[in-house]
């Protein structure tokens, strides 16, 4: 019985990262030895025990046979007899599978060490197109490591399982988890890029995808194609250190742009409205949470009078502070405000401009909520009266942060 440390820790630990996790393989042995030194089984589908005093997983060395399609069909195998190299042929990518023992030395039989030097990202073996999840880890991989490129014949394999239908047989909830990390990672428009060119993004997010090709207007978007500036979008988010639902609603704030009518092209007249009639589906199919689906929608449809709060009347943006539920929920308005500053910037040669809307709709805020309703209430002898009472108060501290050239 052998125990080797496998996989992410290793990888990371060679480009000098910290290590999260690690993770073990066990070779030579069975499950009642694993159990009867104390390991904890928890392994549903195949052989996983927990560590009796630091709790980190070890699993017996396996092999695996496609048995149906997706990434669920497949029969494992584990008995002593299974060697190390057979459970590395296994794993996903050349950096992914390599192996260090007790006595230190690293284990690389299929050249991971000279593909990290290279920063390539190539698949171990042409079990590979058996896993579909398998795309949308090496896209979220993209996502993270942000200098590695794709081996030629590793993107030829992904395409050819699109072809083959794999990435059909995906369930909505692997496939969110899948995206939602590579949203957190440090530029996310590579995952979008990546699964793009395989084709991936077409079957799981064909209203982004359609995004690329449709023009827009040069004087608001130097970049002026939709899908580009989409993605400058989530990567402006990701610079500003934006949590989960903000980079979401960076993703889909533009989804009506893909529906835009080619007669009124370059202009997208009503897109806030049709982003919310597609996100609908969008968020019902991969079932994402509702946290992120709340913050996209109010993105979507409000984006453009955010923008422009320079142009609006008092009582139109009491109107979308209502909307957004802005005066009991701050918090969350502060995400819709935060995407919006992240669609202001993610534009050609805008990086770097200030975002002064973000101040307004926070005094304006912090001034709407500083009228005390209960007090206003009392002083209706008519309840009927109180709604337009509390309404008008509202109005006019906003005034003097809106307008303020009105009331000089």
């Amino acid at each position: 019985m052998k125990t080797y440390c496998v996989g992410g820790a290793l990888r990371d630990e060679l480009l000098g990262l910290p290590v999260q996790d690690r993770d073990w393989v066990v070779v030579g042995a069975t499950p009642e030895a694993m159990q009867a030194q104390g390991y904890k089984s928890v392994g549903r589908d195949f052989p996983v025990f927990l560590h009796p005093q630091t709790h980190q997983e070890y699993a017996l060395a396996r092999t695996e046979r496609k048995s149906a399609p997706g990434y669920a069909g497949f029969v494992f195998h584990a008995d002593p007899a299974v060697t190390l190299e057979e459970d590395l042929a296994r794993r996903d990518l050349t950096i992914n599978a390599m192996a260090r023992g007790d006595d230190g030395v690293l284990i690389d039989p299929y050249g991971g060490r000279a593909d990290l030097a290279a920063r390539i990202f190539r698949h171990v073996s042409p079990a590979f197109a058996e896993d579909p999840v398998r795309i949308l880890r090496v896209a979220r991989f993209a996502a993270r490591f942000v200098d590695f490129s794709l081996a030629p014949e590793t993107l030829a394999l992904m395409r050819e399982m699109v072809a083959a239908g794999e990435v059909d047989a995906l369930v909505a909830e692997r496939v969110w988890q899948e995206l939602a990390r590579g949203l957190m990672e440090a530029r996310p428009s590579r995952m979008f890029e990546l699964l793009r060119d395989c084709g991936a993004l077409q079957k799981l997010l064909p209203e982004v995808a359609r995004l690329w090709g449709v023009p827009q207007r040069a004087d608001y978007h130097p970049e002026v194609d939709t899908g580009v500036h989409v993605m400058m979008v989530v990567d402006m988010a990701a610079q500003l250190g934006t949590p989960l639902p903000v980079r979401f609603a960076a993703l889909t704030h533009d989804l009506g742009k893909g529906t835009t009518p080619a007669d009124v092209l370059p202009r997208h007249i009503a897109h806030e409205q049709r982003s919310v009639t597609l996100l609908g589906p969008l968020c019902e199919r991969l079932r994402v949470p509702a946290e992120c689906r709340d913050v996209a929608r109010l993105v979507a449809r409000y984006h453009g009078d955010i923008h422009k709060i320079d142009q609006l009347r008092p009582d139109t943006v009491l109107k979308v502070l209502e909307a957004c539920d802005a005066l009991r929920r701050p918090e969350r308005f502060a995400q819709i405000v935060l995407a919006c500053e992240a669609d202001y910037r993610g534009r050609l040669g805008w990086g770097e401009r200030h975002y002064a809307q973000a101040q307004v709709w926070r005094d304006a805020l912090s001034a709407a909520r500083a009228v005390d309703a209960g007090a206003l209430a009392r002083e209706c002898a008519d309840p009927r009266e109180i709604p337009a009472h509390i309404r008008a108060a509202r109005v006019a501290v906003l005034t003097p942060i809106v307008r303020p050239d009105s009331v000089r």
